[in-house]
């Protein structure tokens, strides 16, 4: 079989050469490598690297955008945790590697269509405690078929199968680079684009992992996840857009319910740029029943800076704000501890030391950029609890031991330093280091001041 697959990729690689466009850009690596488009290499001009062979392998002479692509990602990081949690209950240093093997193959054909296929190896080396988003053998993380059709009127996308989507700045629904495992969706999707309009839907079940042995991952109808979202462009090309999901998860425990989890999510946002302001403001309300109780949470966010392009480095001054809430009232009818859904690990930070639920947060920023390819940023975060009847969380929503009904509203401070640089097209780099200082209520609780350390490279072909 084997034999067989590689004497067709040969056939296809010798294909005459079809007709390019003369004005196509060579198109850049992306972190959903599904949303690449090769076939600007059919252009003999762009194939300027070694292994273009593999990235446009031509399936049907004359036809440029019939194509097979092939490629891979492979992200190293090694990181060191002081204590998670915060050193609460037993938790000890931890200094470990993680590592994201993914390799795909696109298939581009009759004009509309792709077929889209990624296998995903995660791997965690010696670390304490290894959980379902640090460690996944061997599995099949996308496998999609994906539709695309522009006409005068608009332009309609569907995808069926195994995929991943993201939203806006990834608060709430997101692909989950952060951690080591990806977030995929078994989803079918449809997506209508028209003038300054778009309109979204899909029906998914996400896809649970399970760490032990290869292809084991699997959803089901005990965890669902229903969307209809609409866009529109106002004032320019800034993008105010709305969006209900129904999430629907089985015998989920919070520190005050138990039970099947019902939410219906209501989220509304705007974000957009002027001159050297940019700005993203968000807010979700959710409502629904777990264990016989009626959910009424909800949370803010927002993301603003001032950009003096004008100066060397281009620094940008920012500002982000955020609030969630909390359970005010244990053991009544009523659970209002948000649920932050599929949250990016890294928002806050890479350190996992906060959690989007029961929480004000106050972070200012400086960003630097002394070269094309360095971007530097310095953060001072500020947290609070919304209500201290329930707990302090860290990511994405596990209540630290000890913290609910007790202490002051003050969590805690901490400082962040990030650096990325882009050595090439291929090859990315980032160093993040935060410092988090705990205030009574953690300290009481028996925790400690904790140090995250996280170095990263990322080579994608």
């Amino acid at each position: 079989m084997a034999a067989g697959i590689l004497a067709a990729l040969l056939v296809l690689a010798w294909c005459p050469p079809v007709r390019a466009d003369d004005n196509a850009m060579r198109p850049e690596i992306r972190t959903n490598r599904w949303q690449e488009d090769w076939s600007a290499l059919a252009n003999p001009a762009l194939r300027t690297e070694p292994l273009d062979a593999i990235k446009y392998i031509p399936a049907m002479p004359g036809d440029p955008k019939t194509y097979l692509s092939l490629g891979m990602t492979l992200r190293e990081r090694f990181e060191s945790v002081n204590a998670s949690a915060f050193g609460i209950g037993g938790s000890k240093s931890d200094n470990y590697l993680i590592q994201r093997l993914q390799f795909h193959l696109d298939f581009r054909f009759a004009e509309h269509w792709q077929l889209f296929l990624q296998g995903e190896d995660d791997r965690a080396f010696g670390k304490n405690v290894v959980s379902p988003v640090d460690q996944d053998p061997l599995d099949l993380r996308l496998a999609f078929l994906a539709y695309v059709n522009a006409t005068q009127a608009g332009t309609f996308k569907a995808r069926v199968g195994r995929q991943d989507f993201d939203f806006d700045l990834q608060r709430f629904v997101s692909s989950r680079d952060g951690p080591n495992v990806r977030q995929s969706f078994d989803a079918v999707w449809g997506d209508w684009e028209s003038g300054p309009w778009r309109f979204i839907g899909f029906l998914s079940q996400p896809v649970q992992y399970f760490l032990d042995h290869p292809l084991d991952d699997t959803s089901n109808s005990h965890f669902r996840f229903h969307t209809l979202r609409v866009e529109r462009q106002v004032l320019g090309t800034n993008e105010l857009s709305a969006y209900y999901s129904f999430y629907q998860k089985d015998n989920v425990r919070f520190l005050d319910a138990t039970g099947d989890e019902k939410r219906n999510v209501f989220d509304v946002r705007f974000a957009g740029k002027l001159n050297q302001v940019d700005w993203d403001l968000e807010a979700m309300g959710q409502t629904g029943v777990i264990g016989g109780k009626d959910i009424r949470a909800w949370a803010v966010g927002a993301r603003t800076g001032y950009t003096f392009a004008q100066l060397g480095w281009q620094p940008r001054v920012g500002l982000q704000l955020d609030a969630a809430s909390g359970d005010h009232q244990p053991r009544d009818n009523v659970l209002g501890t948000f649920n932050p859904l599929f949250p990016n690990g890294y928002y806050f930070t890479l350190a996992g030391f906060t959690g989007y639920v029961n929480l004000f947060h106050v972070k200012p920023s400086l960003t630097v950029k002394p070269t094309s390819n360095l971007s530097v940023m310095g953060a001072l975060g500020f947290q609070w609890r919304e209500t201290t009847a329930d707990a302090i969380y860290v990511q994405p929503s596990i209540p630290v031991a000890g913290t609910a009904g007790r202490g002051s509203p003050w969590s805690g401070a901490y400082a962040q330093l990030r650096v990325d640089y882009q050595f090439d097209a291929h090859l990315k780099g980032a160093l993040e280091a935060v410092h988090y200082k705990i205030g009574d209520t953690i300290r009481q609780a028996g925790g400690h001041d904790s140090d995250y350390l996280g170095l990263e490279l990322k080579y994608s072909l």
